[in-house]
Parts: structure tokens; C-alpha cells; sequence
């Protein structure tokens, strides 16, 4: 046994890693990012939704409660609150640019009744073009319709 050479090999090298497929971490991040970016823009979404309404009642409680308004000023306040309350939760180029009777359709389509064409509510496109300013009487349920619509739009998901 003594001079005979050991059939030995040389030392072989393990292949390289290749990148494909990935380890476990790189797909819980592809699917974490965009879980993340997407929980994000609803929650900022429905974080200024509801401070857009929780403002509007309170500006809309000050439009009731105010003493030095006169009707006609009244009507252009309520009128100027739904405007921008629409604008602030749908998109605005639906809303911006509606005027006459598809700005009162877009206001009845969260009501279940049609209180903005077939009662009062017609007064907020009717109301600035008369000669004379609107009544209490006009003006009263014309904020109750108002106050039932941002109470609808709490209600409605968009």
C-alpha cells in the first residue's frame, strides 16, 4: 500500500445563487408596499371626508344661528356650504361645474326623496335671480333639506 497515489478529486465550488426566485422577505414586500400605499390614500380619504362634514355642520349651525344675516344672504351662505361640501368629497370635475337642475339632481342623488327639484331646494338656483329675497318661511326647510343632506352624505359611500 504504500506507493500508490489516493484517487483523490479536486475541491468543486457550490453553483452562485441566482436571483430568481427571490427569498421569502422580497415577497412580503412586493405584496406590503402596495397594501400599505393603498391603506394610506383610503384612510387619508376617509379622514377629510368626514372633517369636510364635521365642518360643514358646524358652519351650517352658524348660518342658522346667525342674526345679522338678512335671507338673501342666508340663501347664498347655504348655497356657497353645498358647493363646497360637494366639491370636498366627490371629485371636483363632476361637481365644479354643475349649475341649474344637474346641480339639484347631483344634490337629490344621495336623498332618498327629491327634496332639492320637487320642494324648496330649488330656491338655491331660483333664489339669487328674484327681485326680492326669500322668506323665512322659504328659508326654513330649505336648511332642514340641507342639514338631511350632509346628514345623507355621512351615510353615503362614494
Amino acid at each position: 500500500m504504500g506507493t500508490q497515489a489516493l484517487q483523490l478529486r479536486d475541491i468543486h465550488l457550490p453553483d452562485s445563487i441566482g436571483w430568481w426566485p427571490p427569498a421569502i422577505g422580497w415577497w412580503l414586500l412586493a405584496v406590503l408596499i402596495p397594501l400599505c400605499c393603498f391603506l394610506i390614500v383610503w384612510l387619508y380619504k376617509h379622514i377629510t371626508r368626514k372633517t369636510a362634514l364635521k365642518t360643514a355642520r358646524k358652519h351650517l349651525q352658524q348660518i342658522k344661528q346667525a342674526g345679522d344675516l338678512d335671507n338673501m344672504a342666508t340663501l347664498i351662505a347655504l348655497s356657497e356650504l353645498l358647493r363646497r361640501v360637494a366639491i370636498s368629497i366627490s371629485p371636483r370635475e363632476q361637481t365644479a361645474s354643475l349649475t341649474g337642475q344637474a346641480w339639484l339632481d347631483y344634490l337629490d342623488n344621495t336623498m332618498s326623496d327629491s327634496p332639492f327639484t320637487q320642494s324648496t331646494g330649488a330656491l338655491l338656483t331660483q333664489g339669487h335671480y328674484q327681485k326680492t329675497a326669500p322668506t323665512e318661511r322659504e328659508l326654513t326647510p330649505l336648511i332642514k333639506i340641507c342639514e338631511d343632506w350632509l346628514k345623507a352624505q355621512k351615510e353615503c359611500k362614494k
